[in-house]
């Protein structure tokens, strides 16, 4: 695997690649690696010939009294754990080389979209998230950019602005990697203490349970999520919100809706938890 920390040299490589014929898959990631983000280069890798993944902590998705200090900066294990699930090449800038006047003067702004859920809860994280993923789309220009679903409502923002400014990406959404007590896989379970990790897949659970009473017939998703936020509340959590939403748009479902997803974001210690989970309402599954 090479390591390039700049553009130039970013560009020079996957140039040479195309120039061969290679197609190219990438993967955006802000380090401290697990195997939920292994799972996404493994994904990148059945896709196309070379996999290129990034690793920037991106200071415009965070909020002033978020975690950007002291986000786990983990470079030397993330480059052994990527070299062995077969990317080619990694992509980790500073913030000088991706930002060299300081803070951006141009950046995507994504409405609506991402003023709900946690956009409601992070104000402007989605419009940073989306300014640093188009750029690190216009440096690499891959065939394929591979996301995680644990993060729908990013995935949805992605998809978006990708359709709306017509960039020649395939965007692919890979299943929720999760522990084997169902919570989530996330960088920021390291925060949580050992009473906390017992407690955290709980979260999950309650996710599932709401899902089965909708499979059951009950469609008053108001009461469903008020319960939820209640019972995590009950619980140790500090529930941001529980929602039930449309998964093509994150649209409040009306009785035509075939595809739910309901979506939690939830403090716990120093932890900010977020999980989904999709209901078929077709198939009479959950997802």
């Amino acid at each position: 695997m090479i390591t390039v920390e700049t553009i130039a040299a970013a560009r020079a490589q996957v140039h040479e690649w195309r120039t061969a014929g290679a197609r190219i898959a990438f993967v955006a990631t802000m380090g401290n690696l697990h195997d939920g983000h292994l799972s996404l280069v493994r994904a990148a890798r059945s896709l196309a010939d070379r996999v290129v993944a990034s690793i920037f902590v991106n200071p415009l998705q965070f909020g002033p009294t978020e975690d950007f200090g002291a986000y786990p900066r983990t470079l030397e294990d993330d480059q052994a754990a990527l070299e062995t699930s077969s990317c080619d090449l990694l992509f980790a800038p500073s913030a000088a080389e991706m930002y060299p006047d300081g803070q951006p003067s141009t950046r995507l702004t994504v409405g609506l979209l991402g003023s709900v859920l946690c956009g409601a809860h992070r104000v402007g994280h989605f419009d940073g998230m989306a300014t640093v993923v188009a750029k690190l789309l216009n440096i690499v220009q891959p065939d394929f950019a591979v996301f995680g679903q644990k993060d729908f409502q990013q995935l949805a923002v992605i998809r978006r602005f990708v359709a709306d400014l017509n960039l020649p990406v395939s965007i692919v959404g890979v299943p929720t990697v999760r522990e084997n007590d169902g919570l989530a896989m996330s960088s920021r379970n390291r925060y949580l203490g050992e009473l906390e990790r017992k407690k955290a897949p709980l979260l999950y659970a309650t996710l599932l349970h709401i899902g089965e009473q909708i499979l059951n017939g009950t469609r008053d998703y108001e009461k469903l999520c008020r319960d939820a936020k209640e019972h995590l509340s009950a619980s140790g959590f500090g529930p941001d919100y529980v929602e039930v939403r449309d998964s093509s748009d994150l649209s409040q479902p009306d009785e035509t809706a075939e595809m739910l997803v309901i979506l939690a974001a939830a403090t716990l210690g120093r932890a900010r938890l977020i999980d989904n989970i999709q209901v078929d309402l077709r198939a009479e599954s959950l997802d």
